[in-house]
């Protein structure tokens, strides 16, 4: 009986019983939920948003936030795409997109870690900076005919499972055992629950901060090559708006905007249920302006949920202590 009141206590299995619901009764609403080519088409959808989710909740379970990531998915993306149009090798231009996400990245850490500028105000900065350099170097058009050696890294099948859901399940299972295993990945979990108690205890708050901004932003790199690998071209659109699906499914797995919270596995049920919603809309033909409309309401309910959650917990050690209790 403990066991499973800790369970329940827990966001991921909240989580996933709500995913588990949505597969029940869409697999009776729509004959085609439950095939094969539905469940990897579903796969597909939320693997470059899974990548992403995975440096996101790093980095916010060390309380910082970054609005750039989808500026930087479509800015990589072009990048590389030239390249390969100006004779680079695609290993070389995959390489140099890469490097690009982690001077974006670093640049985002150090304005935030050492000038202590807010994380929403330099991240949307940079949001607007890479996205107009995106269309000032397309002038809004998309690049095409891209080297088949590239497209394999987004179309090549293993037994059937097309390689970016391959690279998102891999990186949301090591991204789970690092986050909780590993000692250097967990001083995230003490900066984001008391930066100052932190810093005392002797971690190096500063350069954690700037590494969380360099993953966040190579992965964000890293989901721009995919993607565009995957869809054979790059396009000057891509990633627009997906910072706010990306922040949506990682406060909705269990991630707190105020930071100390969070895990790789809860932000990828959070993915996986907000493609679920996604395709559940389109199988019932609901108009697409209303998925838009859905992020929103998930979005806000679950900052209501956070926010909520966070008062409990605060409220909960004082109640305590009132009582004549312990803390711990």
């Amino acid at each position: 009986m403990k066991f499973l009141q800790r369970m329940i206590r827990q966001r991921e299995f909240v989580i996933f019983l709500i995913v588990l619901a949505v597969v029940v009764a869409m697999s009776f609403a729509s004959p085609i939920f439950l095939t094969e080519g539905n469940i990897l088409a579903l796969l597909l959808s939320l693997s470059i948003q899974s990548v992403m989710a995975v440096g996101m909740v790093n980095l916010m379970v060390g309380g910082g936030f970054d609005m750039s990531v989808g500026s930087i998915l479509g800015f990589t993306g072009i990048i590389v795409a030239m390249l390969m149009k100006a004779g680079f090798p695609p290993v070389l231009a995959v390489a140099m997109g890469l490097l690009a996400g982690v001077a974006i990245g670093l640049w985002n850490g150090i304005v935030v870690a050492k000038l202590k500028i807010n994380p929403f105000v330099t991240t949307l900065a940079s949001l607007s900076i890479f996205r107009g350099l995106t269309f000032a170097l397309t002038s809004g058009r998309n690049i095409a005919e891209l080297p088949k050696a590239f497209k394999a890294i987004g179309q090549t099948r293993l037994a059937g499972i097309q390689l970016p859901i391959i690279y998102a399940l891999v990186l949301v299972v090591v991204g789970d055992i690092v986050m909780r295993n590993f000692r250097f990945f967990r001083q995230n979990y003490y900066i984001g629950g008391n930066e100052k108690a932190a810093r005392l205890s002797g971690i190096n708050v500063d350069g954690m901060t700037i590494f969380n901004y360099v993953l966040t932003g190579v992965l964000a790199a890293f989901a721009g090559i995919v993607f565009t690998a995957r869809m054979g071209a790059a396009s000057s659109q891509a990633g627009t708006g997906w910072e706010l699906g990306v922040i949506t499914a990682v406060i909705l797995g269990g991630a707190s905007l105020r930071g100390g919270s969070g895990t790789v596995f809860g932000s990828f049920l959070g993915v996986l249920l907000m493609a679920l919603i996604s395709t559940s809309l389109t199988l019932l033909n609901v108009d697409v302006y209303w998925q838009q409309f859905v992020v929103g309401v998930v979005l806000i309910s679950s900052v209501v949920i956070d926010t909520l959650g966070s008062a409990r917990s605060a409220a909960s050690p004082a109640k305590k202590q009132a009582m004549g209790g312990k803390t711990a």
